[in-house]
């Protein structure tokens, strides 16, 4: 598991033992298992998860501090949501790889300077989803390279507008919520990032 703390000893008065697993549904992008779990206090329960390859998300900022940001709608919520670019990683895909990817396709920009900042895990009750999230600098436009039936709006914002919309429910996706309190703590030096230069 990516940078989270593991369930070694000190955490094994909750930790769950998996009896058995079955998968229930594979499909072209998300796949489901449901298992037999043992309890903590020796009984057993059902686990029923959806397994996710993973995914990025960008925080890029152009030179003048503004930051790319996207209206996409999402079919599960019939809503047009406002995000930062992200997208799923491709089998063996690194996770620098894939963020360059899908900065490119998804808006048409290229950076000179990358920073990855940890990792969140959106859905933790129900879904194996990580996200890997990458900041972004060094900015250059070029041209997007949508998928086929991919449809969204590129545009640009001030984090002082991104963190109203957050405040007063404009923003909603975890993935964004998550994305502006770490560029909050970034710009505020609180937090530290460890920059290097693409390769790509």
């Amino acid at each position: 598991m990516r940078d989270a703390w593991s369930c070694n000893v000190q955490h094994s008065h909750l930790t769950e033992t998996t009896l058995t697993s079955e998968e229930i549904f594979n499909g072209d992008f998300l796949r489901s298992r449901r298992d037999t779990v043992r309890l903590p206090d020796g009984t057993q329960a059902t686990r029923e998860y959806i397994v996710h390859p993973g995914a990025v998300m960008i925080i890029a900022q152009l030179d003048d501090g503004q930051i790319v940001l996207e209206r996409q709608y999402r079919y599960p919520v019939k809503s047009v949501m406002i995000e930062f670019p992200a997208g799923k990683l491709d089998a063996g895909e690194a996770s620098l790889a894939c963020a360059q990817r899908e900065l490119l396709e998804e808006t048409g920009y290229r950076a000179s300077r990358w920073a990855r900042a940890g990792v969140l895990h959106p859905v933790i009750s129900y879904s194996t989803e990580f996200i890997d999230i990458w900041f972004a600098q060094g900015l250059t436009l070029g041209e997007r390279k949508l998928d086929e039936g991919e449809f969204l709006d590129v545009f640009t914002a001030t984090p002082v507008e991104l963190l109203a919309w957050c405040g007063n429910g404009q923003v909603t996706d975890a993935k964004t919520l998550t994305g502006a309190l770490w560029l909050q703590n970034v710009q505020s030096g609180t937090w530290a990032l460890d920059w290097q230069t693409a390769t790509s």
